[in-house]
């Protein structure tokens, strides 16, 4: 019996992921439409909740909500230039970008992009907003200053997360299976590192002392490690499935990949060439994107529960929507 138990607490340790991280508490939001990205402002302790036609803002440390960034239709991601006081949120039903006020959360003015942004990104470096454009398969440039189009890099294809390092941006492209690497500067694409190994690549995070991309692939759900000097593929691991988003901790050496079955895999790198999976850690369904807090090492995310009427009419399909009251941010943490 005991060797039973003592078997039974290693695999719910296991689950739980090696790293001993759990989901400590959820804070709830109301409202009941859809999501995705999270950002978080570590120094600012804000947390940016992409929801709907809003973007709700929290405190991460306590769940209190902060504000509404209102008029966002179909937003998507939020992206902060702290040194101007400027945020920015792409609207990917509106073709628009808008720029806010962090402090007062009010809108500043409408930027248009190209056909619909999805996720957006702040370098600070050229002083510049991107944002990964689906429609128009490029990334739109904006002075996060003055809020004005600085130009156009031809992506041709469909960006999802970035990593900005070393003077350069690299972008996971979904329908080209690449990664996308330009100069935030000269608006150029250097190189396109096919991933090869996998398919629909959505998740990216970067290790900037060993030069190592980990990308999140959906098809056939893999981890997969990438040199970002050469693109060669360095290894790959089995992940949930469901990826859209990765994050990475340099201290501990951890790199986490949101997966919308409702585990985050996790992963450590024991050096530039070797790595361990460590164990999935249990979340909620439909929890695919997330949020690293460099300060706390907390994890963030988003999900809700799912309502499915019958279709309207015979063969056609049923309706999915979020169960009302059921929106909220998963804490995980050690």
């Amino acid at each position: 019996m005991k060797t039973g138990l003592i078997a039974l607490a290693a695999a719910l340790m296991f689950f739980q992921g090696g790293t001993g991280y759990k989901v400590e508490t959820r804070y709830p939001l109301a409202g009941n439409g859809g999501f995705d990205y999270l950002f978080i402002d570590s120094a600012a302790r804000r947390l940016y909740v992409s929801h709907g036609t809003q973007v709700d803002v929290i405190d991460p440390d306590t769940g209190k909500f902060v504000g509404t960034i209102a008029d966002t239709p179909g937003v998507h991601g939020i992206a902060i230039a702290s040194e101007f006081k400027h945020g920015f949120t792409s609207n990917g039903r509106e073709n628009k970008v808008s720029m806010f006020d962090p402090t007062t959360l009010q809108l500043i003015n409408k930027i248009d992009v190209g056909k619909g942004p999805d996720g957006i990104y702040y370098d600070p470096v050229t002083k510049r907003v991107f944002t990964n454009n689906h429609g128009t398969h490029d990334i739109t440039a904006i002075d996060a200053k003055t809020g004005q189009v600085v130009g156009t890099v031809k992506a041709e294809g469909d960006g999802e997360e970035a990593v900005v390092a070393d003077g350069l941006i690299y972008v996971n492209g979904e329908d080209t299976n690449e990664v996308i690497v330009f100069d935030p500067k000269s608006l150029e694409v250097k190189h396109r590192f096919p991933i090869g190994v996998a398919k629909t690549p959505t998740g990216l995070a970067y290790d900037a002392k060993t030069k190592r991309l980990f990308i999140g692939c959906r098809n056939e759900p893999k981890m997969v490690v990438m040199d970002a000097t050469n693109g060669k593929v360095i290894t790959s691991f089995p992940i949930g499935r469901g990826v859209d988003y990765a994050g990475f901790d340099p201290s501990a050496k951890l790199i986490f990949f949101s997966c919308s079955e409702g585990i985050l895999s996790v992963f450590h790198e024991k050096s530039a060439d070797e790595y361990e999976d460590v164990g999935p850690v249990k979340t909620q369904a439909g929890a695919r994107t997330m949020a690293f807090d460099p300060k706390t090492k907390k994890i963030f995310l988003s999900t809700a529960e799912y309502v499915e009427t019958p279709a309207a009419t015979p063969g056609g399909r049923p309706q999915r929507s979020v169960k009302p009251g059921s929106f909220v941010v998963l804490v995980v943490s050690k």
